[in-house]
């Protein structure tokens, strides 16, 4: 039997609560990708890998680039502890986003229109439509200045330049998921591995590392700019439209649409985004630990923007190729990150309401969007501007977490919707504890905001 009969096979009788429900998510892609019944372990993983890889993107992209140099470069490794808390969330949220769309067929978007009042839905839409553009906004800004470091071009130019990018994902889409999926981890390859020569050549101390890491201080809650800086490393790396994404395109493999068939492909699907963002971690962290060796401990606190980092890593860090590593991996950032934004897009639009316009039209709307404020604040401001517009992208995308992270946990903990596969009552208070723990943050940015 070939691949597409076995897909054609396993495809699901859809069956909705609501009339007008039955379209699947990403419709041309479900259940497209064959998964083998029989056979060793690391080949059905195999089957699953992908979407894991496609979600941890969101997890390194040029909004990360912002927070984490900053971070680093003004107090050295002691955020370490909230790029850690913030991974550790990002696994249980990713995880509760591939449950919901394996057990019940659903994206969250899509579950979302399907329980909730229309007035609520449309408020959840808008601000999902927020977080993207936001995301968007950190896109266009970190290519923009990656294509500045390497090719001397303006920002206002690679910043409308990055409008092609549409073509680059209708591409790949028209080819097949798999070759979606196996341009992103090329990309990923090549920033895990310029981060991990970076890493070697800063020999940070190991012992600092994991003691930032795993016990926190509580000057990242007293003092406000660090815990402005600290929002803005959750809303970078717990990312709103990974959870809507996430929970769309796990429902690309053809597993069996039975309960033991759900329960074993959310198994696989857990195992490899776990995995996955243990890699984003990887980058998440030597980025903050780069600019704490090269900045923080040199003296250099204020270094806050990318184009300065580029400027001071080769001669502090003594690596000629340095700098260049860096634009690369920021340029291949950039580019990774627009797959997921499209994606996203597509299916909160489609999910929320039920409207389908051509990709390349969803892509050039959003982009377009994400272009104009970068345009006008680099026009205004120049390069500063646009440092700390990228920073402040990813506080809103913080603030736009519990509008995806509370339907979610709401969702999964609920057994008439998920009915066996309904999460345990001990992850359900986690997941509960995860939620209040963004809103309180959230909370006490926008009071000290407030209060000045």
């Amino acid at each position: 039997m070939s691949d597409a009969d076995a897909a054609t096979i396993a495809r699901p009788a859809w069956r909705f609560d609501r009339p007008g429900d039955e379209q699947p998510s990403l419709r041309e892609v479900n259940a497209s990708i064959a998964v083998p019944q029989t056979g060793v372990w690391f080949r059905r993983l195999f089957a699953f890998m992908g979407p894991g890889y496609m979600v941890s993107v969101g997890y390194m992209d040029p909004g990360n680039w912002a927070t984490d140099l900053a971070g680093g470069a003004q107090f050295g490794y002691t955020l370490l502890f909230i790029i850690m808390l913030s991974n550790l969330m990002a696994i249980l949220l990713q995880a509760l986003a591939a449950r919901l769309g394996i057990a019940t067929g659903r994206d969250l978007a899509q579950a979302c229109r399907a329980y909730y009042p229309r007035p609520v839905n449309l408020m959840l839409w808008i601000a999902c439509e927020l977080a993207i553009i936001a995301c968007d906004l950190a896109e266009v800004i970190g290519t923009a200045i990656a294509l500045q470091l390497l090719f001397g071009i303006p920002l206002i130019g690679g910043a409308i330049l990055t409008a092609l990018d549409a073509f680059i994902v209708l591409l790949l889409m028209n080819k097949g998921f798999r070759y979606l999926e196996a341009f992103v981890v090329a990309l990923l390859i090549i920033i895990f591995g310029c981060f991990a020569i970076q890493i070697f050549v800063a020999a940070p101390p190991a012992g600092t590392i994991l003691h930032s890491m795993f016990v926190p201080s509580s000057e990242i809650v007293t003092n406000p700019t660090m815990l402005y800086i600290a929002i803005g490393i959750i809303g970078a790396t717990v990312m709103p439209h990974n959870l809507y994404l996430h929970s769309s395109i796990v429902q690309t493999r053809a597993y069996e649409r039975t309960d033991s068939g759900k329960r074993d492909a959310i198994k696989w699907a857990t195992t490899d985004s776990t995995i996955a963002l243990i890699l984003a971690l990887f980058v998440n962290a030597s980025i903050l630990i780069v600019a704490a060796v090269a900045f923080h401990d040199t003296g250099h606190h204020d270094v806050a923007e990318i184009g300065q980092a580029f400027e001071l890593l080769s001669p502090l860090l003594g690596l000629s190729i340095a700098s260049i590593l860096f634009a690369v991996a920021l340029l291949a950032s950039g580019l990774n990150s627009t797959v997921t934004a499209t994606l996203a897009g597509q299916i909160v639009m489609e999910g929320f309401l039920r409207l389908r316009i051509p990709q390349w039209a969803r892509r050039l709307l959003t982009r377009g969007i994400a272009i104009v404020p970068v345009v006008i604040v680099t026009a205004l401001y120049g390069e500063r501007g646009t440092a700390q517009l990228l920073v402040f992208s990813q506080v809103v995308l913080s603030m736009q977490l519990p509008f995806a992270v509370v339907p979610l946990v709401q969702f999964v903990s609920d057994k008439k919707k998920m009915g066996n596969l309904a999460i345990p009552r001990g992850v359900a208070a986690l997941a509960w504890v995860v939620a209040a723990i963004i809103l309180v943050l959230n909370f006490k940015l926008l009071y000290d905001t407030v209060a000045g």
